[in-house]
């Protein structure tokens, strides 16, 4: 089925992260989907606040404006710009994107501020133009008429633009793929419910919200085909680290003979990371679960652990979609055919 680049558009309206020419906009993701508000940020510390309080979160989009951060600092404090990158790093341990594109920034060296800008400017373009091709990719490999469950959010808000399995979704559902998506709420924070229904709704791609504990029963009722998601850090044997959640869905899929895809760009690939074990699980405040909105939701005294990451092992995956191509049943010797046996990248930088 051909799809017009007409009805593709139509389902690829949302930019998060937004360069103004001498500071950085932020959709501000902590208020959707009532208020549609942003966040000018003028200095690395303000970028860095911005990830570490989550009003621009995804691990491409937290490269992203890092990456800008950094530009920030070189035209503002080149004498202590190493500060600069040591307070963008230190801002979200899981997500290795935020590495990446901070050791990509590195690598500019003492060339000047405007290098920089035009090296943050081909990390945002070449994230836009590999989702789209990651969403090509994993929409061809879905079948005609099918229903997907996502979980978190992966679309436009948590990257360049279109997103990665929002993507795949996107892509989907423009060709016919895709009849049917499903979207868990994603606690404790929401980002199912408040980003992707707002996401899905917005570019006029009809959607369902379950409860995440609703996943397994969808699946027995046969409406669902596939589960696509996205990842925070892929090891080099292919264990996936994912909004937390994740795993127990992957077990239900297994379980129910529902395909599990999980998308990203390469710069999610750490081939420095021997397996899920080693992946660095960030621990948030307790707070995020005994409160919503400022208002506590359990009795006083409660305590909570707040994990907002899990790992998917490698064997409950099916497939894993890259800008670089497809890694089917990923294992080690898979993840090295596509991705080479060097470290691409350090988490440490």
């Amino acid at each position: 089925m051909t799809v017009t680049s007409t009805a593709a558009a139509s389902h690829d309206t949302i930019r998060a992260v937004l360069w103004q020419g001498d500071h950085l906009r932020l959709l501000d993701q902590r208020r959707l989907p009532f208020e549609e508000t942003y966040i000018d940020c003028r200095s690395a510390g303000d970028v860095a606040e911005a990830i570490r309080d989550l009003a621009v979160r995804g691990a491409p989009a937290i490269g992203i404006a890092a990456a800008w951060g950094v530009v920030l600092a070189a035209r503002q404090d080149p004498e202590h710009l190493d500060e600069a990158f040591a307070e963008l790093r230190a801002a979200r341990p899981t997500a290795v994107n935020l590495m990446w594109a901070l050791d990509r920034m590195a690598g500019v060296g003492a060339d000047g501020a405007d290098a920089f800008a035009r090296e943050a400017q081909a990390i945002q373009d070449e994230d836009l133009a590999a989702n789209r091709h990651m969403g090509q990719l994993g929409a061809s490999l879905l079948g005609h008429g099918v229903g997907v469950l996502t979980h978190c959010n992966t679309g436009s808000l948590a990257t360049a633009g279109f997103g990665t399995a929002l993507g795949v979704i996107r892509a989907g559902y423009s060709d016919g793929s895709i009849a049917r998506v499903f979207a868990g709420e994603t606690r404790p924070w929401l980002q199912g419910a408040r980003l992707t229904m707002w996401e899905l709704l917005r570019d006029k791609i009809p959607a369902h919200l379950i409860a995440d504990s609703a996943a397994a029963h969808l699946m027995k009722a046969g409406d669902v085909q596939w589960v696509i998601v996205g990842a925070d850090r892929i090891a080099a044997n292919g264990d996936t680290a994912n909004k937390i959640g994740t795993y127990q869905i992957a077990i239900a899929a297994r379980h129910h003979g529902v395909r599990f895809m999980v998308v990203a760009p390469s710069s999610t690939i750490d081939m420095s990371t021997p397996d899920g074990a080693s992946i660095d699980i960030e621990l948030r405040s307790p707070d995020e679960m005994l409160s919503f909105g400022g208002k506590p939701t359990v009795v006083a005294g409660a305590k909570a652990w707040n994990p907002v990451f899990d790992v998917t092992p490698a064997d409950l995956i099916d497939v894993i979609v890259t800008e670089r191509g497809v890694v089917e049943k990923p294992d080690a010797a898979r993840m090295r055919a596509l991705f080479g046996a060097a470290p691409m990248k350090t988490a440490s930088g």
